[in-house]
């Protein structure tokens, strides 16, 4: 499935100076997202203008999904059974909402307005890289997660240590994900939409259907975090909604 994220450049510096010691606030929000089906993906604190949406200050926090850990919570939940349309953005809005009236923060989302640029995000609040298929790679997780949310809470929060990694992608030179596309729909550095939404609807595409992207699953890193077919599936019907 195509990234729902902007491409926004490299991150900016990290600006902890002046947080206090270790704070339980943190640590509570990710024990409640947990138990609500989210993970906390990573937090950092905006440096005064760095992000145009926000108001300056204050400490962004991202919310997400790490392989299928947390699906089944969202295919337990009322939005995957009542039929209407957009479940998942549904189901996200309610638990991330709640999050925020209980720890007094502002909510955000990959599909709401303000459009936030969740790439930029991402790589301020965790090691993850471009990679060749536009999607961010994780060190961990690989391809295989998603940002549901952040919130922004008007407060500088103490926060642990940023961490660090290298891009998997840039000693990968075999690059299997682009080889595992039957179509060849990135090359030269982006995605043919027309020739993978083809490919996806035809008969010889049943594969792409049915289990996922092939050029995401050739990717060797992360796949014990792998998506199963059910949400992987769930993904790519989305994707094909949303081409028309």
């Amino acid at each position: 499935m195509s990234p729902q994220q902007d491409s926004a450049g490299a991150p900016a510096p990290s600006d902890s100076a002046g947080v206090p010691g270790v704070s339980g606030l943190l640590a509570r929000l990710a024990a409640r997202a947990s138990a609500s089906g989210l993970e906390v993906r990573g937090a950092f604190h905006p440096a005064p203008a760095e992000i145009r949406e926000l108001p300056p200050g204050g400490t962004v926090i991202l919310l997400g999904f790490t392989g299928g850990l947390q699906w089944n919570t969202f295919e337990r939940s009322a939005e995957a059974g009542d039929g209407r349309p957009d479940p998942l953005d549904r189901w996200s809005e309610r638990v991330v909402g709640a999050l925020a009236r209980d720890f007094d923060a502002e909510a955000f989302y990959p599909n709401g307005s303000p459009r936030l640029p969740f790439q930029r995000l991402a790589r301020r609040a965790e090691p993850v890289h471009q990679s060749p298929l536009g999607l961010l790679i994780h060190p961990r997780f690989g391809l295989w997660h998603a940002y549901r949310g952040a919130l922004w809470l008007r407060t500088r929060i103490a926060l642990p240590a940023a961490a660090r990694s290298a891009a998997p992608c840039e000693s990968c030179t075999p690059r299997p994900c682009l080889a595992g596309c039957p179509v060849n729909a990135f090359r030269g550095g982006t995605l043919d939409v027309e020739a993978c939404v083809r490919h996806v609807r035809s008969r010889a595409g049943i594969e792409c259907r049915e289990h996922g992207c092939q050029a995401r699953r050739a990717c060797p890193e992360g796949s014990a975090y792998r998506y199963t077919d059910a949400q992987a599936r769930f993904h790519m019907e989305a994707f094909l909604r949303a081409m028309g």
